[in-house]
């Protein structure tokens, strides 16, 4: 995500809605989010679609990892060679 540039990418909601289709397209074409205010406070961020995908993505790896590191701070976790050799026998068995 690009950073935001403070004097384009904040704007007050009432401007949002007299002007919807250009602050998507500026969201669109500058990959940078839109901080939208009501009353002087931040409310809403607009982002491109591509991007918030991309956040998905990454938010779902972040709660892979700490599921992981939860399951081994509980002694759930095997040896690594242990897990090699699972992978290996599954990846035989689909041949």
């Amino acid at each position: 995500m690009q950073p935001l540039k403070l004097d384009e990418d904040i704007r007050p909601l009432s401007e949002f809605r007299a002007g919807v289709a250009s602050f998507v397209k500026q969201v669109n074409e500058t990959g940078r989010p839109l901080v939208l205010t009501q009353r002087g406070r931040g409310v809403a961020v607009v982002v491109d679609i591509r991007e918030f995908e991309a956040m998905r993505g990454r938010l779902a790896l972040l709660d892979d990892i700490a599921r992981a590191e939860a399951q081994l701070a509980a002694g759930q976790g095997i040896p690594h060679e242990e897990a090699k050799a699972r992978i290996l026998q599954r990846i035989n068995e689909c041949r």
